[in-house]
């Protein structure tokens, strides 16, 4: 085993593979061998102790004296064996694997904030006993919406999760999981093997991790229902037929090719946002009835599926709009959750709340309701976006925490206990996951914190600490990324009042000295550029149309001709810089299967860029033109009123004030003065007239109040039009 020591990180770090129990043997390697700071070194035997300068000795030892979830680290000894050498031996004792690796997340922050022999500093911060909060921390990642994980990925995410204390993953696929003589199932969604899915099971295990299946079994199934081969299977285009035998043949099969390769008894079924279940093709195949009965009856039909497999389900708790739980956020109480069957968990999400008091509400509710311990999801904002939205995230998972860590009322026998033992922070990818889903790993590890402390605040500076140990990257730098926030020009009046090219430049310049600066220690900061090229591409789009418009209408043409050549090619650089950058970034992050979607969102900006820098071109040579010929027009008018008007001073004088009349009439019309006979002439000339008809029209602000706090789907605001 290889003993070299570094010193990119900080202080470096030795582990004892001979004090280390053989269930951790394997994660601990993972981690070592990947460290991003290149700071963990491992040796087989204490002969090779004495051969290395070590900072930190690491020893871990199971001790089954402590309580589930705790974990005690101590500085054992300080030894000082010369000037230059310096050893400090650190014991860590877990109960759960999932805490040994929490305590090494711990130890590589405490070596971010020590840079030299400080023996009381080590002390005061390695000498800690530490609890777990929550039964079960678990992350859900979204693999439904285009992008799925490459394995190495999931590897990735998973050794993050383990230091930071994360003992849960659940990967959301709804049909992203290969099935024996389905082909038509996931098809061309490059959905995960059998062998992959048991070969993260496996290294999920060596890291402390249960890996959960995560589907759908209802909803949220239009990707299989689209093909001829499932239509069968379609009550409505997104939802499953209830109520016919062979749904639930398919639903047995489902179920057993996602959690036959795990070690895990739990099974997420999913069963959310089912919209008009018993109303398509149910109501014509078995007549009207209650849509909460047909939901009902399919989940206990789906339940005796897992009974059968020996699993324990959960589902979504906002199940369907005429379920009992449907008034999630309206206030409304539900009247008929007793009719679901037992033994099934419920998740409560609530991704928009910034006050523990709703979230505490309902975690209330959802008790009285026959659930007396919840799940509560919580999420990191990454979805409609390119980079996650880390402060508002932040907000909404601290809310969350705080509620979810308060004693339950009594209950009908008096008993107070904890209102939720699980809790989930989910990270989707909807619309098409133009997110860099590990900009979601500040709002994970925020989230894990609170996992591990019943305080309502966590300790933030040991947090950005164990951040620069654990991702490699610096927490205050991806933080600052969110800001590179994109939105389309035509909603751009609601962002009149600010001076947007400022502030996306500030980000970029910004952003650009935060990717190059010390790359040895943030190695991971690399993954801003995405941001900042965002940042880059905005700074030039932002008030591009406004300005043009403004030359457009005053009529300064050499400006109009100078953003088009200048600004709007500049654009389409920043706009191609991006888009292969993103590309390249999808392909190391996600298998290729989907980035097609985001492709044509790139294919049709690169476009519309062209055709905008075409057309003005062509408008610009176009009314050259067009004033050329209105010259021309102008001057043979005048030629033939002044010769009209001295042929009739020569065979007439009396008529020279009426020639000097028609003269002005034909000056008149050549400058399109509508007249009262023949105006449909002037009209034609005026149309022939060059315009860019969309600098023509005014925008509006769609959201008078909402000001720049926005959120929308691509495919809703991508364009003002709509097929037909």
């Amino acid at each position: 085993m290889d003993t070299d020591m570094t010193t990119s990180g900080g202080l470096n770090i030795l582990i004892d593979l001979a004090h280390v129990p053989a269930e951790l043997q394997l994660g601990i390697e993972a981690i070592a061998t990947n460290a991003p700071q290149q700071n963990i070194s491992l040796c087989e035997s204490d002969d090779h102790l004495h051969d290395v300068e070590i900072h930190w000795l690491v020893r871990f030892e199971k001790d089954q004296a402590l309580s589930e979830g705790e974990c005690s680290v101590t500085v054992c000894q300080h030894l000082e064996t010369s000037a230059t050498q310096s050893r400090v031996a650190i014991e860590v004792k877990y109960q759960r694997k999932i805490e040994a690796f929490r305590s090494l997340g711990r130890i590589l922050g405490a070596s971010r904030q020590i840079q030299g022999p400080d023996p009381e500093k080590t002390r005061s911060l390695l000498n800690y006993t530490e609890k777990a909060t929550f039964e079960n921390l678990t992350v859900m990642i979204d693999c439904s919406r285009g992008g799925v994980l490459k394995q190495s990925s999931v590897f990735s995410m998973m050794r993050k999760c383990a230091l930071m204390g994360i003992n849960m993953m659940q990967l959301y696929t709804e049909d992203t999981y290969e099935m024996e003589g389905e082909t038509f199932f996931g098809y061309l969604r490059g959905g995960y093997t059998r062998q992959e899915l048991i070969h993260m099971d496996d290294y999920a295990d060596a890291l402390g991790i249960e890996l959960v299946p995560c589907i759908q079994t209802l909803g949220h199934l239009g990707q299989m229902l689209q093909w001829p081969k499932y239509h069968i299977y379609r009550d409505t285009n997104e939802v499953l037929l209830a109520n016919w035998d062979e749904t639930y043949t398919l639903i047995e099969k489902m179920i057993t090719t996602i959690s036959s390769p795990l070690r895990s008894k739990r099974i997420h079924l999913g069963l959310d946002e089912a919209a008009g279940v018993g109303e398509g093709r149910y109501r014509q195949i078995f007549g009207c009835e209650d849509p909460t009965r047909v939901f009902i009856h399919h989940l206990k039909r789906v339940q005796d599926i897992c009974k059968r497999l020996d699993l324990k389900p959960m589902i979504w708790s906002d199940t369907n709009k005429n379920n009992s739980l449907a008034g999630y956020y309206d206030g409304g109480t539900p009247q008929l959750t007793d009719n679901l069957p037992p033994d099934i968990d419920l998740v409560y999400w609530d991704y928009y709340h910034t006050a523990s008091e709703s979230y505490a509400n309902k975690i209330e509710q959802h008790r009285e309701l026959g659930c007396p311990s919840p799940w509560v999801a919580t999420a990191a904002w990454t979805w409609n976006r390119f980079w996650c939205a880390l402060p508002f995230s932040f907000a909404t998972i601290q809310a969350s925490c705080q509620a979810a860590k308060l004693e339950s009322k009594p209950d009908a026998q008096g008993v107070i206990g904890k209102n939720v033992r699980n809790m989930m922070i989910t990270i989707w990818g909807d619309e098409g996951h133009e997110c860099d889903m590990f900009s979601a790993l500040p709002a994970m590890h925020y989230f894990a914190d609170h996992g591990y402390t019943q305080d309502t605040e966590i300790d933030l500076d040991r947090l950005k600490n164990c951040f620069e140990g654990v991702c490699g990257a610096k927490f205050d730098d991806w933080v600052y990324a969110s800001k590179a926030n994109p939105f389309l020009a035509h909603i751009s009046p609601q962002y009149a009042m600010m001076n947007l090219e400022t502030h996306y430049a500030e980000i970029a310049q910004n952003l650009s000295k935060m990717i190059d600066y010390n790359k040895e220690i943030f190695p991971e900061n690399e993954r801003l550029r995405m941001a900042y090229l965002v940042a880059q591409v905005l700074t030039l789009k932002c008030h591009l149309h406004s300005r043009m418009t403004i030359a457009y209408r005053s009529g300064d043409r050499q400006e109009l001709y100078d953003l088009t050549e200048g600004r709007l090619v500049d654009l389409q650089v920043a706009v191609d810089q991006l888009w292969k950058y993103h590309r390249s970034m999808w392909h190391k992050t996600n298998k290729p299967f989907g980035w097609e979607v985001v492709e044509m969102r790139y294919g049709g900006l690169r476009t519309r860029l062209l055709t905008m820098r075409d057309r003005i071109l062509e408008y610009l040579e176009g009314i050259e033109n067009w004033d050329r010929q209105q010259q021309q027009q102008l001057q043979q008018s005048d030629g033939s009123a002044l010769a009209s008007s001295v042929g009739s001073q020569h065979s007439n004088g009396a008529h020279s004030q009426n020639g000097a009349a028609a003269a002005a009439a034909a000056a008149s019309e050549s400058n399109l003065t509508p007249t009262r006979r023949g105006s449909w002439m002037d009209k034609n000339q005026q149309e022939d007239r060059p315009t860019i008809p969309e600098f023509d029209t005014n925008r509006e602000a769609m959201y008078e109040y909402a000001g720049c706090n926005l959120l929308m789907d691509y495919n809703r605001v991508s364009t003002p039009s709509r097929p037909g």
